[in-house]
């Protein structure tokens, strides 16, 4: 299996001219459910799926906890969970307060395991119906479903 990606133009408004560019846009096919996930990780794991479900559950709320009280939360191999900020920009120190706070996030930054198979993954070219478009959610009449989770921003590896 591959990742697939279509090619979608967009508009970029760094400048004044509203340059058009083409990019390679990650394309989603399916989602897993997390019902579906607890029988995976129950078949991989051979424990029951009611018990699989219920330390998501309480994993969850864990990670909200601690994430809460602003501390990175490390989970082995699969990766660290870490509370982030988005703020405006200020011209000076004193300007910058919780007001010049956009949003609050969580940061994700993948182990080893989730980052060599990303190494390893191959990608692949797909067509889509809707032709070209400058939307951020390829159109809204595409059969494939486009990543939407992406903030731009490169992970803290420090983290």
């Amino acid at each position: 299996m591959a990742l697939k990606y279509v090619v979608k133009k967009r508009v970029f408004g760094f400048d004044k001219t509203k340059t058009e560019k083409y990019v390679a846009q990650n394309v989603i096919t399916n989602t897993v459910n997390f019902r579906d996930l607890c029988k995976e990780v129950s078949m991989f794991g051979m424990i029951p799926e009611g018990a699989v479900k219920h330390v998501i559950d309480a994993m969850i709320d864990a990670l909200n906890t601690n994430l809460n009280k602003g501390l990175s939360v490390q989970l082995g191999d699969f990766g660290c969970f870490r509370p982030g900020l988005r703020c405006k920009s200020q011209n000076e120190e004193k300007d910058v307060d919780a007001d010049t706070i956009e949003r609050v996030k969580i940061v994700f930054t993948p182990g080893y395991k989730f980052k060599d198979m990303l190494k390893r993954v191959s990608i692949q070219k797909t067509e889509s119906n809707g032709g070209s478009s400058s939307s951020g959610n390829g159109g809204g009449n595409d059969p494939v479903k486009p990543d939407e989770g992406g903030s731009g921003e490169t992970p803290d590896p420090a983290a």
